[in-house]
Parts: C-alpha cells; structure tokens; sequence
C-alpha cells in the first residue's frame, strides 16, 4: 500500500475531504483528530494492517507521518 492510499484513509476516517491531509500535518492541529477517530485508527491498524496499536502510542504520534510510518512501517 502507498502512502497517498493511507493518507486516503485516514481522510476517510477522520471524516475529512480527499486531499486535505498532507504528511506534514501536525495531529494536534487537525480538529477532527479526537478520541473516537483513535479508537477508529486502533480498529483500522489491526483490521486492515495487521498491526496492533495502542493508546500509549498513538499518544506518540506528532505527524501525520508518525502514523504512517507505524502502519506502513
């Protein structure tokens, strides 16, 4: 998977228009990064990446880069 397909993804599940998330992005700036969409990231790394993540980690994540570098990583 690419990252645009990630990236993609986390558009849709962070509820945002296509092309408005860039890996760059600061997750603390991004309003609609809120607790239910990290549990949704939690369900979408294990479902469709095989990877467990937890709350500790996300919690670690600065950049959108952060997470999929995890997912992809």
């Amino acid at each position: 998977m690419s990252v645009k397909e990630v990236l993609n993804q986390l558009e849709d599940l962070f509820e945002m228009d296509e092309n408005s998330l860039n890996v760059d992005m600061q997750l603390a700036d991004i309003e609609e990064f809120d607790s239910m969409v990290k549990l949704s990231l939690i369900v979408m790394s294990d479902d469709d990446f095989g990877k467990k993540l937890t709350a500790e980690q996300i919690n670690e994540f600065v950049k959108v880069k952060d997470v999929i570098d995890f997912l992809l990583g």
